[in-house]
């Protein structure tokens, strides 16, 4: 499933239905009076979230949503029958945003959280809704109330506890791999990652879900590379884990990178908890480990872990390390192993 995180929709209520002139022609009844019936409503359009969805692709070949209008009213004090309403069904974690890109209408962050995008037009009252003692024969109803017709813009920021942050080629997708069972592409070029993917991390019966973006450069913010569009989808996440590698002659120069990046992406996100690490130290000595700890430690002002994702050196720490900062309502338990029966 090719994974989409924006996407524009065009919505549009129904119109209500009209009301009825209608008077009771009926045999033997002289003095029969108006009978027009009420107009219907028109249908409503929502969005809900709902679970097993984790990419806007869906409106890709569908961008136009338009509710049915209300029937007209009736002879015989008949409504007129109200139209259907659409519901558009969007992954956990799902911005809605107005025409402009800017005002956010809603955030559903929960499965099952419903929002009203269009309310469906009012049906017209038919001529029996104005009868009264002085006006015993009313000859006029109500047209029904037009719908709501609007552009709107649907973001995914998914939902995730650690996001992986760092250069291209830093090692985040080969961490990905080694500690979940998430399969992302892992190749020796930059930007094998081209969207991203999540995984779910498990240590001392705790679980935890790891989002995995594509690579920042030195301008991102700018528009180099892939931008910095990736970055919503670890707005929402408890910890932020900087992989920096320990191959590169310039280590702080990339930990400042990163750190740059994040200050002009805005928000506050480069306020978020981080855990530095220094990955790769499978391929250093101890001396070059040591010069690289200590230039990545006087970048970042605090502790950093060395850690090898390939090798697998480091990573349980580091994971302990993240589980400590994930807020407990956030963690899941592993559900506890059956023994199997004994068998001869």
């Amino acid at each position: 499933m090719k994974f989409l995180d924006l996407c524009k929709v065009y919505i549009r209520s129904g119109a209500g239905g009209g009301g009825c002139v209608s008077f009771r022609r009926e045999k033997f009844i002289e003095y029969g009076g108006p009978d027009g019936g009420d107009g219907g409503n028109g249908g409503t359009v929502w969005a809900e979230a709902v679970d097993g969805l984790n990419t806007l692709i869906d409106f890709r070949y569908q961008q136009h949503f338009f509710a049915r209008n209300g029937q007209p009213g009736m002879g015989r004090q008949r409504t007129g029958k109200d139209g259907e309403d659409i519901v558009l069904r969007v992954p956990v974690g799902t911005e809605i945003l107005d025409e402009d890109q800017e005002t956010v209408i809603a955030d559903l962050t929960e499965v099952g959280q419903k929002i009203q995008l269009a309310r469906g037009g009012n049906g017209g009252f038919g001529n029996l809704h104005f009868k009264s003692a002085t006006n015993q024969a009313p000859r006029r109803a109500n047209p029904g109330q037009d719908g709501v017709e609007r552009t709107l813009w649907l973001r995914l920021k998914l939902i995730a506890d650690v996001g992986l942050l760092g250069l291209p080629n830093a090692g985040k997708s080969t961490f990905l791999a080694a500690t979940s069972n998430a399969r992302p592409k892992i190749a020796d070029y930059p930007f094998t990652t081209l969207h991203p993917n999540l995984g779910v991390v498990g240590i001392d019966n705790t679980e935890f879900v790891v989002a995995d973006i594509p690579g920042l450069i030195e301008g991102a913010s700018e528009g180099r590379g892939l931008g910095d569009l990736f970055l919503g989808h670890v707005e929402r996440c408890a910890v932020l884990l900087h992989l920096v590698d320990g191959t590169s002659e310039t280590v702080a120069e990339d930990y400042r990178t990163i750190i740059g990046e994040l200050e002009a992406y805005g928000g506050d996100l480069a306020d978020k908890p981080r855990v530095t690490v220094l990955n790769k130290v499978d391929a250093l000595d101890d001396d070059e480990q040591a010069l690289a700890r200590a230039a990545l430690e006087k970048a970042s002002g605090g502790a950093v872990m060395l850690m090898s994702g390939v090798a697998k050196l480091g990573v349980p720490e580091v994971l302990r390390h993240l589980r400590g900062q994930i807020d407990d309502d956030r963690l899941r338990q592993r559900p506890a192993q059956e023994e199997a029966p004994w068998q001869p």
